[in-house]
């Protein structure tokens, strides 16, 4: 895989990219002003657009053409102005937010507010691809939308020559990949969004009969769904050394192993946000520094590792227990936690501690969800990187822990407990 950057700027073309997928002896290739391009991108809804081209990536996927942050225009200015190309989401409603495809009023609708903002960015020079909805496979039983998705690519591919449509499934089973080829034959691409099983990818693929082209557009921590649960059933987010071990482990297996049908990735997420915790998918701590799943990124991207590595979180342990020991506190006690980290350059470490309660606002298919507000005055003493606090009130709780080095890097993890 070549880790050059391919620099959209480097075209020196005003207008838009002409983007094609080109076919040989069954190997497809993305083509962007007839040069190969692999994508190696991030999926970037908040996130840091200068951080994404400062570490080598050379795209961003985003989920709607507007965030309620910044305009669709404004995001596409900001990835021109740093060499790279946008796989524009385009919101379309989904079975599980109550839209009906039998409606076909309100089909009728969504499709003219589609072509109405597809005419109105199709030729910015930083767009690359249209992606119509996400994981709209997510809890539907209706079968029509993916007509509706059908009827939406047709219409952009008579409104906007010169870019590719795709749409996302959460995960790839038989009966999507059956739909996909009945019902929206004129789709460019596939997205699929994996976690866990991500190296198992281009087996089902194949398996599944999907023979054109794809790519990755979710993946990175392991997802909540798929880890051990407390007795109580909190969910075990795995330690930021952990998850960077497995986006590397993930990456190899389930992405650069299919080159063949394989057009590459979007690693999510590139920014944080609060889903389960503030911290699992989210490779960005909620200041803005980058966990070790960065360097890993930044190793795929550059085939080297940053000059600065993150610290590594060896070991961690509230009252001599794991985040996998069911660790039940009696409320009002005193107790201990400590953290063990190593440093590749031996950089200077500062610690710090945070306790909230378990998640109860639960949402599916990364939908917005409240943060816990941490719990103040429980903290008694700190050590270095050992510290003591005092149990709050019956109920599940999270003990987090952030180790910086002073260089925007932080290594984090945190263990559910309980009090009786």
């Amino acid at each position: 895989m070549d880790n050059k950057k391919t620099d959209v700027k480097e075209t020196g073309i005003a207008g838009p990219v002409k983007v094609a997928i080109k076919n040989k002896e069954g190997r497809y290739q993305l083509m962007v002003n007839n040069k190969p391009f692999y994508i190696k991108g991030a999926g970037l809804e908040f996130g840091n657009i200068k951080a994404l081209a400062h570490h080598n990536a050379n795209s961003f996927r985003t989920w709607r053409t507007e965030n309620g942050q910044k305009s669709s225009k404004e995001i596409l200015d900001e990835a021109y102005e740093n060499g790279l190309l946008v796989t524009m989401g385009i919101e379309v409603g989904s079975e599980r937010h109550g839209f009906n495809y039998n409606d076909e009023k309100a089909v009728q609708i969504q499709f003219e507010r589609v072509k109405k903002e597809v005419s109105a960015l199709k030729d910015h020079p930083a767009l690359l691809m249209w992606m119509i909805g996400n994981e709209l496979n997510l809890q539907y039983t209706n079968p029509k939308v993916w007509n509706a998705v059908n009827e939406m690519s047709k219409m952009i591919h008579r409104v906007d020559p010169n870019h590719l449509t795709t749409t996302s499934l959460a995960g790839i089973s038989k009966k999507e990949v059956n739909y996909l080829k009945e019902r929206c034959p004129d789709l460019d691409v596939l997205s699929i969004q994996m976690y866990g099983n991500l190296p198992d990818l281009p087996r089902l693929v194949k398996s599944m009969g999907w023979t054109k082209p794809y790519m990755v557009t979710e993946w990175g921590a392991s997802g909540h769904w798929e880890v051990p649960t407390t007795k109580w059933g909190a969910p075990i987010e795995e330690n930021s050394s952990v998850k960077a071990a497995n986006y590397l482990k993930r990456f190899k297996g389930g992405i650069e192993a299919d080159t063949i049908q394989c057009i590459g990735s979007y690693v999510f997420l590139w920014g944080n946000k609060q889903e389960r915790t503030p911290t699992w998918y989210g490779i960005f701590l909620e200041d803005g520094k980058e966990t070790e799943s960065v360097d890993v990124m930044h190793y795929i991207w550059n085939g080297k590792w940053p000059v600065n590595r993150t610290p590594v979180v060896k070991e961690y342990t509230l009252n001599g227990k794991t985040a996998y020991d069911n660790v039940m506190l009696e409320e009002g006690q005193l107790y201990e936690a400590a953290v063990v980290i190593s440093d590749f350059e031996n950089d200077s470490i500062t610690y710090s501690w945070e306790i909230m309660p378990e998640s109860t606002d639960l949402k599916d298919g990364g939908d917005y969800e409240e943060r816990p507000k941490s719990i103040p005055n429980l903290f008694v003493s700190q050590e270095t990187n050992k510290i003591q606090f005092k149990s709050p009130g019956k109920g599940p709780y999270r003990l987090f822990v952030y180790a910086t080095d002073g260089n925007a890097h932080a290594a984090t993890a945190n263990i559910p407990f309980m009090v009786n």
